[in-house]
Order: structure tokens, then sequence, then C-alpha cells
């Protein structure tokens, strides 16, 4: 009887998690990991779970959260890929250089139409950064153009309100305090 109930639990539990992950994560863009140590490297995965109706997606465009430092895309087979960047209003040390600049945008762009990603299909865009120092919420704004429409991912929460009140949310990301001393710093 014991075995049974903890097989049910698990069950259940597995059952949860499903029901969750396709009732969040092909609603919107979302990030594959939600939850980061302060000051650590981050690898960014974006998943995108349909398109926009019927249309297939042709450009994925993500703004870098503010605090978010040395963003690098992953370039995609078929796509091509712009990295936007912008004069920072507060200069920083990495690895003894002064950056005066960095990127603020990154954007993947299907090459044709037959390497746009279907709507009834799913993939990952992928970029890495280094986290803010500092604890809290970072929201990356996405933007998804499709062959015909569009999805702007980019709604964040007033203080009070729960990302799940939100029509078109961004994908979010809780940064936690440093690891310790051991931690590696840019």
């Amino acid at each position: 009887m014991k075995n049974n109930a903890i097989k049910n639990i698990a069950a259940y539990a597995c059952l949860v998690s499903v029901t969750a992950f396709f009732g969040t994560a092909f609603a919107h863009v979302v990030l594959e990991y939600q939850v980061a140590p302060a000051g650590a490297s981050y690898k960014a995965t974006f998943k995108v779970g349909h398109g926009c109706g019927a249309s297939p997606t042709r450009q994925i465009a993500v703004d870098i959260p503010a605090g978010m430092r040395g963003a690098r895309p992953m370039p995609k087979p078929g796509w091509t890929l712009e990295v936007q960047r912008d004069t920072l209003a507060q200069p920083y040390t990495s690895h003894g250089r002064t950056i005066t600049d960095d990127v603020v945008r990154v954007t993947w762009t299907a090459k044709t139409a037959d390497d746009m990603l279907p709507h009834a299909h799913y993939d990952e865009f992928v970029l890495v950064a280094t986290t803010p120092a500092q604890a809290g919420m970072v929201y990356w704004p996405v933007r998804q153009a499709c062959a015909d429409g569009r999805n702007d991912w980019i709604e964040v929460p007033k203080p009070g309100q729960k990302l799940s009140d939100l029509k078109s949310p961004a994908a979010a990301l809780e940064i936690l305090p440093a690891a310790g001393a051991g931690a590696h710093h840019h």
C-alpha cells in the first residue's frame, strides 16, 4: 500500500510538472532556466513554442536587460545574427579592460522561408552573458516577428502584480545572491 501511495504521488508530481511546462512554455517565450546566481556566467535559452497564429516565426529579437554584461549569442544554421551595441552610462572593468559599450539587443532572422520556425514546431535561441552583481529580478523583452503578424513579449509586472497576470510577459530571470568567495567575478 505504501509503495502505491508513493507511486501515485510521483505520477501526480510528473503530471503537474508536464502540465505546468506546457501551460507556460508554449504560451509565450520563456527562459529554460529562470534562476541564476549573481555575478556568474548564465546561458539564456529562449524557448519558442509557437508562431503568430498559424504563421511561422521569421525573427526573434532579445533585448539584454540592464546589468547583464558581455552577451554573446549562439549562431543558428539558416538564421542571420545581428548584435546591436550601445555606449554604457556606467562603464565596467572585465579582465583588466574598461568596457564602455556592450550588447543591448541580439536578433536572429531566418534566411529564407524554408528556414522559418513553423508554428507547429519548437526551437530555442541561445546566448550567454554575465548576470548582475545584485540579486533581484531581470526581464528580457523578446520580439517575435512572423511571416504574418508578431508577438511582442515585453510586459514587465508592476509592484504587486504577478507575471502570470500579464498578456504578453517578458521572459523573467531571478538573480540569487552570489555563491560566495569562490565565485568567479568579472
